[in-house]
C-alpha cells in the first residue's frame, strides 16, 4: 500500500536464525501445472504465508520483479532461485507465497522467466497467490489501464486456472473506488473468468482493503476469499492489545471463514521483542493482536514481508549470490508471534 513509503531504509539487526535452501531439478512450465482440484477447498486458516515484494514495494511502471530475482534471467534460472526462496519460506513454517504482478510484468517478455517463480512454489506444494498492483506513477487506487488490465488477467488465468495452488487477487488496495464501483468491478471479475473457482479468487476489502464487510455482503460475490490488510502504523498512538483486537474484529464482521489478512506487518529489523509487554510500543500490541485474532477466528495470514530488500518490515534478509541463496530471519520472537498464529 502507498502508506507504506514511510518505512525507510532497512537497517538489519543482529541476524538470528538461518534458513538454507536446497537446490534440484528444474520442472517445465506445462510439467509444474497440476490440473486436479482438491475434493475440499482448504478453510482459509491453512494459508500462512508471507509477501514475497519488489524493493519498490510493488509498485512500478515497468515489470514488477520480487527480490532477489532480475528480468536479465531466463526461466531456468529464475526457477533456481525462486526455489532456493521458496525452501527458505518453508523452513519458516509457511505454505503460502504472496507475489505481485502487473502488466508489463505479465503482458511483456518477463512473463516467460516470472512464472518460474510461480512453478517453483506450486512445485514446493505452496499456495500462490498472484495480485495486481498499479503502477509507481499513478497510485490512485484505481486500476491504471482497463485493456492492459483484461489482458493480463486473461494471459494469467490462461496459464494457472487449472492449477489448483494458484489463486487470483484482480487488486491490491483498490482505495480509489466507492464500495459499491469496487464490488461492480469485483464481479465482473468473478464472471468474466468463470473457469476460475471461486475459492480461489481474493477480493479485497474496501479502501486499503481494509474492510471486508461490504465485499463479504454482496451475493455476487458469494463464495470467494477476501482480502483484508491492516497495520500498526494507522494508529501509532494504540498500546492496547485489546484495542487493536477490537480493530481487526471490527473490519471482519461475521466474515472470519472467508478473511486472508493479506498483509499485515512491523518492524523486524529494530530489536523490538514481540514477546514481550507492549509497553509504550504500538508495534508489539499490533502484531500481539494481530496473532492472537488470527488464531482464534482461524483467518489466514500472509505476514508483509517475507522478504523485501530495504525493508525494515521484512521478517528475513537475503543471502548468497547468483542461484545459491538463503535467507536470514532478522527478528525471532516476530517468528515466534507467527508460529502462534499458524498454531505451530
Amino acid at each position: 500500500m502507498s502508506q507504506r513509503n514511510h518505512r525507510g531504509t532497512a537497517c538489519v539487526g543482529a541476524l538470528l536464525a538461518c534458513v538454507t535452501a536446497f537446490g534440484g531439478a528444474l520442472a517445465s512450465p506445462a510439467a509444474a501445472s497440476p490440473a486436479h482440484r482438491p475434493a475440499t477447498p482448504p478453510p482459509v486458516s491453512d494459508f500462512k504465508g508471507v509477501n514475497w515484494a519488489d524493493p519498490r514495494d510493488n509498485f512500478a511502471h515497468d515489470a514488477v520483479v520480487p527480490s532477489g530475482l532480475s528480468t536479465a534471467d531466463g526461466y531456468a534460472t529464475t526457477y533456481a532461485k525462486s526455489k532456493a526462496i521458496i525452501g527458505g519460506f518453508s523452513e519458516l513454517g509457511a505454505n503460502t507465497v504472496r507475489l505481485p504482478v502487473n502488466p508489463a510484468s505479465v503482458n511483456g517478455p518477463f512473463w516467460t522467466s516470472y512464472r518460474g517463480a510461480i512453478d517453483a512454489a506450486t512445485a514446493k506444494g505452496f499456495k500462490v497467490i498472484l495480485g495486481y498492483w498499479e503502477a509507481d506513477n499513478a497510485k490512485d487506487g484505481k486500476i491504471d489501464d482497463q485493456a492492459s488490465w483484461d489482458r493480463m488477467w486473461a494471459r494469467i488465468t490462461s496459464a494457472y486456472a487449472r492449477n489448483s495452488k494458484v489463486y487470483f487477487e484482480p487488486m491490491n488496495e483498490p482505495f480509489g473506488y466507492t464500495a459499491q464501483e469496487w464490488r461492480d468491478i469485483a464481479a465482473k471479475w468473478v464472471s468474466t473468468h468463470g473457469n476460475v473457482p471461486r475459492d480461489r479468487i481474493l477480493i479485497g476489502g474496501y479502501k486499503y482493503s481494509e474492510d471486508v464487510k461490504p465485499v463479504c455482503a454482496d451475493p455476487r460475490l458469494k463464495g470467494t476469499r477476501l482480502a483484508l490488510h491492516n497495520y500498526g502504523f494507522w494508529h501509532t498512538d494504540w498500546t492496547s492489545v485489546d484495542q487493536w483486537k477490537a480493530d481487526f474484529k471490527s473490519r471482519i464482521g461475521d466474515c472470519a471463514s472467508r478473511t486472508i489478512l493479506d498483509e499485515f506487518g512491523a518492524s523486524m529489523t529494530t530489536g523490538l521483542d514481540y514477546n514481550g509487554p507492549a509497553g509504550t510500543s504500538n508495534e508489539i500490541a499490533y502484531i500481539q493482536a494481530a496473532t492472537d485474532t488470527i488464531r482464534e477466528l482461524g483467518l489466514g495470514s500472509v505476514y508483509w514481508p517475507g522478504l523485501r530488500n530495504g525493508d525494515t518490515y521484512s521478517l528475513t534478509t537475503l543471502q548468497g549470490t547468483g542461484t545459491n541463496l538463503s535467507l536470514t530471519v532478522n527478528n525471532q520472537s516476530g517468528l515466534d508471534r507467527l508460529h502462534w498464529a499458524w498454531k505451530q
